[in-house]
């Protein structure tokens, strides 16, 4: 069984940083696709950024140069983990943040496929003042 455990959220000013992280354990695939998404307060959910196992990253135009997805080397029990960390924030990223994994790369539609086939996790909220 697929989990994932984010961290890191918190409240932050505007052009503050956070950091995300996404502790994603049970998968069984040599290939996949792990992102962040997130939701806003009265809105749908969108994707942010993803990564795939061989490093090809994807991110949302409204994050592009602020937010960089990374993936940490693989522990002994085949753990994933991924971070997101965010820079220059403003109060529109406000929103629930959750990590998601797919079995897919490659994918040119990883938000949608994240959003509709994924596993989730909890989310973490993040917040921006202005």
């Amino acid at each position: 069984q697929v989990q994932l455990v984010e961290s890191g959220g918190g409240s932050v000013q505007s052009g503050g940083s956070l950091r995300l992280s996404c502790a994603v354990s049970g998968i069984t695939s040599n290939t996949y696709c792990i992102g962040w998404l997130r939701q806003a307060p009265g809105k749908e959910h969108e994707g942010v950024a993803a990564i795939d196992n061989d490093g090809t990253t994807h991110y949302a135009n409204s994050v592009k140069g602020r937010f960089t997805i990374s993936q940490d080397n693989l522990s002994q029990d085949n753990t994933k983990k991924v971070s997101l960390q965010m820079d220059n924030l403003a109060p529109e990223d406000t929103a629930m943040y959750y990590c998601a994994v797919v079995p897919q790369p490659g994918l040119t539609k990883w938000s949608l496929y994240l959003q509709r086939f994924g596993d989730w996790g909890q989310g973490t909220q993040v917040i921006v003042s202005s």
